[in-house]
């Protein structure tokens, strides 16, 4: 099944203000995504905490964990 991803974006330059994605599974709530320029955080749906990596942490994961499925 998809997911329904939803996302806000500023109306400026990425800096300080973050894009968030709420990731939605058969309605429920997974969690929100914040992007910003120098990181990414997952903040698990009802929590108050993240989980932040760094650019070059979300490239390594990735390529640990990731499935190659896709060409540009």
């Amino acid at each position: 099944m998809a997911h329904d991803v939803i996302f806000n974006v500023p109306s400026r330059s990425l800096g300080r203000s973050d894009v968030e994605f709420q990731v939605k599974k058969d309605g429920t709530t997974l969690g929100t995504l914040k992007v910003s320029k120098g990181s990414v955080v997952w903040f698990p749906a009802n929590t108050t905490y993240g989980y932040k990596v760094n650019w070059s942490q979300f490239d390594s994961i990735l390529q640990q964990n990731g499935s190659e499925t896709e060409r540009r």
